[in-house]
């Protein structure tokens, strides 16, 4: 029969295709409840199952899971508890690396898009109220000169950084805050002498945009909350194109609403899809519907990737994106050079 796939959601080719060649697939009719993943999990009719990110793949379910493997369809892999998972020998896998320069643009689009006011001009005109160059009409922010913080300063951080400084503007980071540790002269690299590291109070103190770049753990949920929104600057930004929770959304509403921000741009969210009450309504936005990786290469990457982790984790290989450090009995083929 060969291997056998469980597919939370349908992924595009060469996924799906990938996954057919290997073995049997079967892709369920809509996203699963919690209750209907975990039994399926439990099942034993599946070798691996790939997820997407609002999978819930806990301790519980991995408790009671008959499965090889989790193949993740993200970079991220939050949804998934990797401790249990690497307890009851079960291997996790991640599509990392191909999706950096696309959230990079999202994050950049956030930054003009806030900081210009595009939502709302471009609402202005479809309904009818654009009568007519006005000297104070829509009147936004310079991005050019602008201090762009950068909480975090991994692979998307960089490539946020690279596109501002195009942009003329001065960038600061912290590595990922808090307390993370220095980062030498040496490992910034192209980027020797043209970004300062900061404190995590002075990044929030001074950003004129703050956008945010850290993964979501236990150090880095609610990271910006009331204080720190206190902290910032009354005409600053927020952008967040890492993971909803970093933020304390209710917090945010209330920041955006009293003013004590200008504005924020976010393509996640704290309860995907839901929004905290009052955030749709409020002008000083721009929401985006989790779109950081939404181009047709990228999103093909992905599904390669996690097809070709699901494939080597059903066969008894290491994946070549491992999340845990579990030793499958074969080595890892390397899916770039075939060694």
């Amino acid at each position: 029969m060969g291997s056998r796939f469980l597919v939370t959601t349908p992924i595009p080719d060469p996924g799906m295709q990938l996954l057919s060649d290997a073995g049997h697939v079967t892709v369920l009719p809509s996203p699963p409840d919690y209750e209907t993943l975990a039994a399926l999990c439990a099942s034993g009719e599946y070798d691996v199952v790939l997820t997407q990110l609002r999978d819930v793949v806990d301790a519980p379910l991995l408790a009671k899971a008959r499965l090889k493997g989790v193949s993740n369809y993200a970079v991220g892999y939050n949804n998934i508890d990797v401790d249990a998972a690497t307890r009851h020998g079960i291997m996790v896998g991640n599509t990392p690396g191909v999706l950096t320069d696309a959230t990079a643009d999202i994050a950049m689009l956030l930054i003009l898009g806030t900081a210009r006011r595009v939502v709302e001009a471009d609402r202005l005109v479809r309904d009818g109220n654009f009568h007519g160059w006005e000297p104070e009409l829509l009147l936004g922010r310079d991005v050019s000169g602008a201090v762009l913080g950068l909480a975090g300063f991994g692979r998307i951080a960089r490539a946020t950084a690279r596109r501002a400084l195009g942009f003329g503007m001065e960038i600061l980071f912290a590595p990922r805050p808090p307390g993370h540790r220095h980062v030498s002269d040496g490992e910034l690299g192209e980027f020797a002498g043209k970004v300062r590291q900061v404190s995590w109070g002075e990044l929030v103190e001074r950003s004129d945009f703050l956008s945010l770049h850290v993964p979501l753990n236990g150090q880095t949920r609610h990271l910006v909350d009331r204080e720190v929104l206190e902290r910032m600057k009354p005409d600053a930004i927020l952008i967040n194109t890492a993971r909803g929770p970093v933020v304390d959304e209710a917090a945010l509403v209330d920041a955006l609403r009293d003013r004590v921000i200008a504005g924020a741009g976010l393509d996640v969210f704290e309860d995907e899809p839901r929004l905290a009450p009052g955030l749709a309504e409020l002008p000083n936005t721009v929401l985006l519907p989790h779109v950081g990786s939404a181009t047709v290469p990228v999103r093909s990457e992905m599904a390669r990737l996690s097809a070709l982790n699901a494939v080597a984790i059903a066969e008894g290989r290491t994946p070549p994106h491992a999340v845990n450090a579990l030793t499958m009995s074969t080595p890892a083929v390397n899916t770039l050079t075939g060694a």
